[in-house]
């Protein structure tokens, strides 16, 4: 009998152990790191700072919403921002080569960088109207939330900062980023982290929602462009010729038929054909049919294999396609890589991400790890400490034109952002 009970009392050990871990594997030291840090004077004066300006940061966000930032097109959002960051205490301001606006604020040691980021971009084509419309206590417009709020969030961290004479022993670098949505495939990223020149320590993305959500793992992704070419013609005078429409019709139920079974196990991994396009006239046979194709996947092999499936069901469907043809010359096959992300994760027991969810804990969140496709994923691909987290308050509808955002206690997420800073840059007591 005492055997017995020794056992069931191992098994509910191990059971409360592994129930810790999964919500909060957070080492105490952290947490009572983070609130020794959270109850220096000069944070708690910097936190009433954050909440006394909310007014400021609102029209702030509006200000910077209604300015267009589509990708590639990003340069007036860009040259506002650069001179807000300079006007709330930034020792140094710049535009680089590919559009990224960066801001240092000088540490006493200046022996570790910590960066802190936005992105300037939306998913909106130009002329999308980005007028800000108030409902209630509801803000609407395109981009306001993803990721609009981020850079207010940390255009008022350094407000903040600067306002309480808050010293660290790092740099710190605010950054808004260029090309993160969509095709611009994390281009403002890649630039810091290849080409810039820069050496960063370690990497804050302000870029999801909720603050108990902290992503530390990079979703992998690769993007095709399908190119179908042919002679082209009158579908009367021409039948016969090839067809690139049938050929890419064909490919993508190839593809979708394979891809389904391959998807259906393992590592969560998807496929997703989202644009698609060709031809001029309904009497004419296309000389040009094309298609995007988007594939993630949570493991790096799944994805080599998926994306092997794009390239060798496209080619069997270029060959049913040339070897119905009655006349004329061959369909052609192009496949243009549009964008590769990379996968990657940092280990949870790495101090930005353990005073992270320690600063979460404090703020009365249960904090998650998730994966997730940001700015983060550059450097977390190259094993740069890096996270991605929630700009707060309450929001919807992202990517689309009903976008909303509502400021339920959204100067939490701020003063969370700063602490999580302020917990790595080594704050100057």
């Amino acid at each position: 009998m005492n055997n017995r009970i020794k056992i069931i009392g191992i098994l509910l050990a191990m059971l409360a152990y592994g129930t810790a871990l999964g919500q909060d594997a957070i080492n105490r030291e952290y947490e009572k790191n983070i609130s020794k840090l959270a109850h220096q004077k000069k944070v708690e004066q910097a936190f009433d700072f954050i909440l006394q300006t909310e007014d400021q940061t609102e029209k702030d966000l509006i200000l910077l919403t209604e300015i267009p930032a589509p990708l590639m097109l990003e340069e007036k959002k860009a040259a506002k921002f650069a001179e807000m960051l300079e006007r709330a205490g930034a020792d140094k301001v710049w535009i680089d080569k590919v559009g990224n606006v960066i801001a240092l604020k000088k540490g006493t040691k200046g022996k570790k960088v910590i960066a802190i980021n936005g992105h300037m971009d939306t998913v909106f084509p130009e002329g999308t109207d980005v007028t800000v419309k108030r409902k209630g206590d509801t803000l609407y417009a395109p981009g306001i939330g993803d990721d609009t709020r981020g850079m207010t969030i940390i255009l008022t961290v350094l407000r903040a900062i600067e306002a309480t004479n808050i010293e660290t022993e790092s740099d710190i670098l605010f950054i808004g980023t260029v090309g993160e949505e969509g095709l611009g495939d994390l281009r403002g990223s890649k630039y810091i982290f290849n080409e810039s020149g820069l050496q960063i320590d370690e990497w804050i993305s302000v870029d999801g929602g909720n603050i108990g959500s902290i992503v530390n793992q990079a979703l992998g992704s690769v993007r095709y462009r399908i190119n179908f070419e042919g002679p082209g013609g009158h579908s009367w005078g021409a039948f016969g010729y090839v067809n690139p429409i049938h050929a890419l019709s064909t490919a993508i139920q190839y593809f979708s038929e394979e891809a389904d079974k391959f998807t259906s196990e393992g590592p969560k991994t998807s496929y997703n054909v989202g644009r698609i396009s060709g031809g001029t006239s309904i009497n004419s046979i296309p000389y040009h049919a094309w298609a995007e194709v988007d594939m993630r996947s949570e493991s790096p092999e799944k994805l080599e294999q998926i994306e092997q499936i794009l390239l060798n069901t496209t080619q069997r469907a270029l060959m049913d396609q040339n070897k119905i043809k009655r006349n004329g010359p061959d369909l052609t096959l192009e496949m243009v890589p549009v964008g590769k992300r990379p996968s990657g994760s940092i280990d949870p027991s790495a101090s930005l991400i353990q005073n992270a969810m320690a600063a979460a804990s404090y703020f009365g969140e249960t904090p998650r790890l998730n994966i997730g496709s940001t700015d983060a994923s550059i450097p977390i691909s190259k094993n740069i400490p890096a996270i991605t987290i929630g700009r707060g308050g309450k929001g919807g509808a992202n990517h689309s034109l009903d976008e909303w955002w509502i400021n339920d206690n959204g100067h939490i997420a701020i003063q969370y952002a700063l602490l999580v800073l302020l917990s790595e840059a080594g704050f100057v007591n």
